[in-house]
């Protein structure tokens, strides 16, 4: 069977584009709403990133602990934010390679903005006998596609209580 190499969700938020886009570009802020990112560290403190800027985040899935290295790939103002993970190690971002891409469109609704998570499985060239053996060792037993689902469904729905709350 061939592997879901693709998988996004979408939410509602009652907030304005510019705002949800001020804090998704600027990827230390992930933690607050992902359930694995941990922490990011960024050529600037506190603004988002532009197209080429290269950013490293900290992860964590029970008691494993890794590094990404990550490229932004698209970064406009209240429309979208997304990025390539191009490294990846335990203590330290070594191992290249297509690893995933994420992508954050927003898109005006009627009283605030929709907010799609995508995730793009970047492994494009591994076979999906190895690829599907690879996820199920790393996620207790499921495919990275179905794993990436409940996460974006996570992290969407903590994104809006926190966006509307504070809002």
């Amino acid at each position: 069977m061939k592997r879901t190499m693709q998988v996004s969700d979408s939410v509602d938020i009652k907030v304005d584009a510019e705002t949800i886009w001020t804090q998704l570009a600027d990827p230390a802020q992930m933690p607050r709403w992902s359930p694995e990112n941990t922490g990011a560290t960024t050529p600037a403190v506190g603004r988002p990133l532009q197209v080429g800027e290269i950013f490293e985040g900290t992860n964590r899935r029970g008691r494993a602990r890794w590094i990404t290295r990550c490229v932004v790939t698209a970064s406009d103002p209240g429309r979208r934010f997304a990025f390539d993970v191009g490294r990846i190690g335990v203590r330290r971002p070594m191992l290249r390679g297509r690893i995933a891409s994420w992508a954050y469109d927003l898109d005006d609704v009627d009283g605030g903005t929709r907010v799609t998570e995508t995730w793009t499985d970047g492994r494009s060239k591994w076979p999906d006998w190895l690829a599907g053996a690879f996820d199920r060792a790393v996620t207790g037993g499921q495919l990275f596609a179905e794993f990436q689902r409940k996460n974006i469904r996570r992290t969407l729905n903590t994104m809006r209580g926190e966006f509307e709350h504070d809002g």
